[in-house]
């Protein structure tokens, strides 16, 4: 039997970690957060110091198990942004600062290491994120870090070292730096040596919702948890949305409408193609494939930030500008009279993974304003997710049939009634917010035995609370427009590589 009935979730995530107390029907008894800085040395780089991750987790807990009975905590599990990770040397101190997951500065590592086999071994198409070609570039240009280089963790496999004093990690944590071999779930020797590195240099590999460590004296005193308390092994972001989410078995997709919007399918067997990257699932032994679109409420932000000019403070309302946008956006109809986005504002990621496209609006008449740009931009986002979805079924010969949405963006009636209409496809939205550190709290539950299985723990924890069904007469008009929005892209490859030429 466990010790309590309750578990905690720590979401690290890019600006903030958030420390959440779960009970064993998924309800949040408390939580808190504390965020901390990311910089921008050089246009391409991104990077943090991981000493801040620690500092805000460890506050984020304290705070968060103030208000319960610690005697009920049974588990701590930790979620945390992917491809992100740190370099330590022997005392377990950082060498330099982290370089995160949004650095693009490895291109040119890309460009001559990124093989179709490396693809077919780690799941991720060639392209910046995965840390394994931040890690070539450390070799070409810092190897004095590398060569003192003690250990390579992701954010998780850090925390669980504070946490435990164990460099350990899942294998659903280490997959997203780009070293795993997604066909055994161990590190792919060959891609380490390539960096000039060896497996000792990283954290062991334990599945995800195994124990890998209990909480020191030390960590306890400086986070208010039990000392001994077990320490879970989690996974990445996405992946703990999936979780979530409820969803441990093909058919259903996690879409995530945040800064930029992810979705994932399960799936029991192991497939890499341009359409999705591929990463180890929660569930042990499965695999989450992932669609991913740069710019998703980031879009919506731009719009609203640099050309609404919607100041709903002078006209006496209690609203958002985005609020009232949508008012006025819902009064159109579909297709915004004639105007189509492409919602490149960050490049293309999948399937076509071309860092030059651009946004693009077509169609442009002295009849738009801004609702319908606003409402363009809603749509554009709904057509690239059918496009992807559409993309990853064809790949895998397995359809999905119900979309499980959260994230800021869920929150938009409008748009989840547009990507259900758009994309045919009953779209639900999740009734607990913090779904990505829930799915945290599922790996502990099932960890230490509060629900016999992280499926069980899954189905018992999550739920949704909206729903919404394609319309009949939109679904018409939708499927029309799309068959124009699918030739955009190709269309416009060439002028956008032209015009990255001429800057």
């Amino acid at each position: 039997m466990p010790r309590g009935d309750l578990v905690i979730g720590v979401d690290c995530s890019t600006t903030a970690a958030k420390a959440v107390v779960w009970n064993a029907h998924g309800v949040a008894l408390s939580e808190a957060r504390s965020g901390f800085e990311l910089a921008h040395p050089r246009p391409t780089w991104a990077e943090q110091n991981p000493e801040d991750w620690w500092t805000a987790t460890r506050i984020a807990i304290r705070r968060a198990v103030q208000t319960v009975d610690r005697e009920r905590i049974a588990a701590i599990c930790i979620t945390h942004q992917r491809e992100t990770f740190a370099c330590l040397d022997r005392t377990g101190q950082p060498l330099r600062p982290a370089m995160i997951w949004a650095d693009t500065r490895a291109t040119e590592e890309v460009q001559k290491y990124g093989t179709p086999e490396v693809h077919t071994v780690t799941g991720k198409p060639p392209n910046p994120t995965p840390a394994w070609y931040k890690l070539l570039w450390l070799a070409a240009h810092e190897p004095e870090t590398l060569s003192h280089t003690a250990s390579v963790v992701d954010v998780g496999g850090f925390l669980v070292n504070r946490l435990t004093g164990e460099f350990r990690t899942s294998w659903a944590s280490a997959d997203p730096l780009g070293v795993v071999d997604l066909r055994t779930f161990d590190y792919a020797e060959d891609l380490l040596t390539a960096a000039g590195l060896h497996r000792d240099q990283f954290a062991d590999l334990a599945a995800p919702g195994d124990v890998v460590g209990a909480v020191t004296e030390a960590a306890a005193r400086e986070t208010g948890l039990p000392p001994g308390l077990p320490v879970v092994a989690g996974v990445g972001d996405g992946q703990s949305a999936q979780l979530g989410c409820g969803i441990t078995a093909p058919g259903t997709a996690y879409l995530n409408l945040g800064t930029g919007i992810v979705s994932g399918t399960f799936s029991r067997t192991y497939a890499s193609d341009v359409r999705f990257r591929t990463l180890a699932a929660g569930l042990p032994g499965g695999y989450t494939l992932e669609t991913f679109i740069g710019g998703g409420t980031y879009n919506i932000r731009w719009f609203v930030e640099k050309f609404a000019g919607v100041n709903t403070q002078m006209l006496g309302l209690d609203l958002s500008p985005e609020q009232v946008l949508e008012a006025a956006a819902e009064m159109l109809p579909p297709g915004s009279e004639g105007l189509v986005a492409l919602p490149y504002w960050t490049g293309a990621l999948t399937p076509y993974w071309d860092h030059h496209a651009r946004g693009a609006l077509i169609g442009l008449t002295g009849v738009h304003g801004k609702s319908h740009v606003y409402r363009a931009i809603l749509e554009s986002l709904a057509f690239e997710q059918r496009f992807l979805t559409t993309g990853a079924e064809d790949a895998l010969g397995e359809q999905v049939s119900r979309i499980v949405a959260l994230g800021g963006g869920s929150r938009s009636r409008i748009w989840c009634q547009i990507l259900a209409d758009v994309m045919q496809r009953r779209v639900e939205v999740v009734k607990e917010p913090e779904s990505t550190c829930l799915g945290s709290g599922v790996l502990a539950a099932a960890a230490v035995g509060i629900h016999p299985s992280i499926e069980q723990a899954a189905h018992e924890m999550t739920g949704t609370a909206r729903v919404f069904e394609p319309g009949d007469t939109d679904v018409a008009a939708y499927d029309r427009l799309y068959a124009v929005y699918t030739t955009i892209y190709p269309a416009l490859r060439e002028l956008f590589g032209a015009m990255a030429e001429a800057r």
